[in-house]
């Protein structure tokens, strides 16, 4: 295989970069639609008591989502290096969103959790943009660090400081949630990034110790702990949410009682068009629609992992980190959601990516995808280059120039001959 040619910056940033991953695009589309329904089919009966409209968080949702487009069409057109260039500038601004939620009169304090900022008719949740503040530096420092990441031990404990730092903001809110997110993410990145396997499983075990005290100092996590290991021996109280969860679960069967029929959402099941979403779809749609939508994020987190594959052989590492970033996040909120709708966790407030409402969440899924669409972009553009690129076009204007200079000269000599 020939050498590639690398691009610069600029070059790429002038390209029209018109390849798209069709599969990915395709996957995005289908979900950002079958978020849209089932949201809206959740949240009917609950925005017509509480907001008077039963299209109230249909309206709103439609709103995050054109802003949601407007941000892809931007961030598609911001080349990778400039994220590289500002990874630290991104790590600031997401710790300092963190700490601007935690004061008083700023952020805005929901079921005794202060995690969202009021801006305008916007509620921005800090958490789910220090995220993706983590991983754009994390990947920045992967990249610059790489032998010493993979030959030293400081070079692994220097993320755990920035880490520790991230969780002791997050755990103030509190967002367990997003803290293991956010850590797991982290890890798998870091792993990915060849460091010493005994030093992972060290840090992996202090975590887990750790989690489980951040568990175990709460009484309200421990009742959640509790719950979710016999839900039906409280079902009136502490089990009531994942009781009613599992109902709807069950009423769905094999083909759902139909889009519009789910009983669970008329006020038996609480948050039913945010963190219980999926309940509400398997109910309505059954087991089938369940594993076409399991199956939906199970292609889209491949088809990402295959974009940071394919930088990584291109030689584009910053790319591929943020690639494996976005898909290690995505796929664990998956889990963590679904699991714990199914009851395989314990009850936790995570939202469904694309699915659950929430302006943020759907914002930040949305601008994921543009930038792996950008990475798979420019790792096309490596390999085969742009027919019409600027470059390509200089290079066979002079080509043809050089031609007929020689055409020339050829006629010249040719009749000084005569």
């Amino acid at each position: 295989m020939g050498a590639v040619t690398r691009k610069k910056p600029a070059a790429l940033m002038s390209m029209p970069l018109r390849h798209f991953d069709q599969v990915l695009v395709g996957c995005g589309l289908a979900l950002i639609v079958i978020g849209f329904i089932a949201m809206s089919s959740a949240s009917i009966e609950f925005a017509a008591e509480k907001y008077g409209s039963p299209f109230f968080h249909v309206l709103r949702y439609l709103f995050h989502l054109s802003l949601a487009l407007v941000g892809c069409l931007v961030v598609y057109r911001i080349p990778m290096s400039f994220w590289q260039r500002t990874d630290w500038f991104w790590l600031l601004v997401g710790l300092g969103l963190l700490l601007l939620v935690l004061i008083p009169g700023v952020g805005r304090e929901v079921n005794g959790s202060r995690r969202w900022l009021s801006l305008g008719p916007l509620t921005l949740q800090s958490s789910e943009l220090a995220k993706v503040c983590v991983i754009i530096y994390l990947a920045g420092y992967l990249v610059r660090r790489q032998g010493e990441v993979r030959e030293q031990w400081r070079g692994f404990v220097k993320p755990m400081a920035v880490l520790f730092l991230v969780t002791l903001l997050l755990m103030l809110e509190p967002d367990f949630g997003a803290t293991v997110v956010t850590l797991g993410t982290a890890f798998g990145m870091i792993f990915l990034a060849g460091v010493r396997l005994w030093q992972f499983c060290l840090v992996i075990l202090a975590a887990l110790a750790a989690l489980v005290i951040l568990v175990v100092s709460e009484p309200y996590r421990m009742q959640r702990l509790t719950a979710f290991t016999d839900p039906w021996a409280d079902q009136f109280n502490s089990g009531y949410q994942l009781t009613q969860s599992l109902i709807a679960f069950g009423r769905g069967e094999w083909f759902g009682v139909g889009l519009g029929n789910s009983i669970q959402k008329l006020f038996y099941l609480p948050e039913s068009h945010t963190d219980f979403v999926f309940a509400i779809y398997a109910e309505e749609f059954g087991f089938v629609g369940a594993m076409v939508l399991i199956g939906l994020f199970a292609l889209l987190v491949v088809r990402i992992l295959q974009a940071g594959r394919t930088a990584e052989k291109l030689g584009q590492l910053f790319g591929a980190y943020i690639a494996y970033g976005i898909a290690l996040m995505l796929s664990g909120q998956v889990f963590i959601n679904i699991g714990v709708n199914t009851g395989l966790l314990p009850t936790k407030g995570l939202t469904l990516p694309f699915l659950s409402y929430g302006g943020s969440s759907l914002i930040v899924c949305c601008a994921l995808l543009a930038v792996v669409l950008r990475i798979n972009a420019e790792s096309y553009e490596l390999l085969h280059g742009t027919k019409n690129s600027p470059a390509k076009t200089a290079k066979k204007k002079t080509a043809k120039r050089e031609t007929s200079a020689l055409e020339e000269l050829g006629a010249m000599s040719g009749g000084r001959g005569q």
